[in-house]
């Protein structure tokens, strides 16, 4: 398997893939399964721990007994076995903000035990100013810190995220289209808009 050229923006490395590649999240498919999948939490930082922990009351009320339990045996985050911090987790995979719930979307119709997140939805309510960790918005991109300081951005592929990537294909959209807002989120408009230029010479 080749490995795809690297662009740069700013201090920010890009794996081309990133806009060569086609995803659009199916949750009639997966039913948010990345929630409650995998060996270890969402990755966050100092930052985003004290906006979580800000947070935690108003999320409180949404979450399991075991997810409670969690959160007051050792706090909202951990350390991995890799070094990083991560949400804490229930039964070594399920995210303590994970909820479950009918999903009602734009066009009318609904998906049925969706996992959604505790601290997007209170977010969405108005009732607190943190919507979820950037990583969980980002995904399937992933970042990584360097020790020089810059960033690299990689397109992550997962088995559960198949039915993403069919969906993107259908719809012709790019990875780096589809996360437009946590992009922008992540690192401004005007860096977004940088990166749509390049994606427009490099295809």
């Amino acid at each position: 398997m080749s490995i795809p050229p690297i662009l740069q923006i700013g201090d920010v490395l890009i794996s081309s893939d990133i806009i060569t590649e086609e995803f659009c999240c199916d949750l009639d498919k997966c039913h948010g399964a990345c929630c409650v999948e995998g060996d270890a939490g969402a990755p966050v930082n100092i930052d985003e721990i004290g906006e979580i922990e800000g947070s935690l009351e108003q999320a409180w009320p949404l979450l399991s007994a075991s997810a409670q339990a969690v959160i007051d045996r050792q706090g909202v985050a951990y350390t991995d076995r890799d070094g990083d911090l991560v949400t804490s987790i229930v039964g070594g995979k399920d995210c303590v903000f994970t909820v479950h719930e009918d999903l009602k979307l734009d066009d009318g119709h609904t998906v049925s035990d969706c996992c959604l997140c505790a601290l997007e939805k209170v977010y969405r309510q108005g009732r607190c100013q943190f919507c979820k960790p950037i990583s969980c918005a980002l995904y399937p991109i992933r970042e990584k810190q360097f020790s020089d300081g810059s960033i690299g951005l990689n397109y992550h592929r997962w088995d559960i995220c198949e039915s993403g990537r069919r969906l993107g294909h259908q719809l012709h959209l790019s990875v780096y289209k589809f996360l437009r807002g946590p992009l922008v989120r992540r690192f401004g408009q005007n860096w977004y808009d940088e990166l749509c230029a390049v994606a427009q010479v490099f295809l």
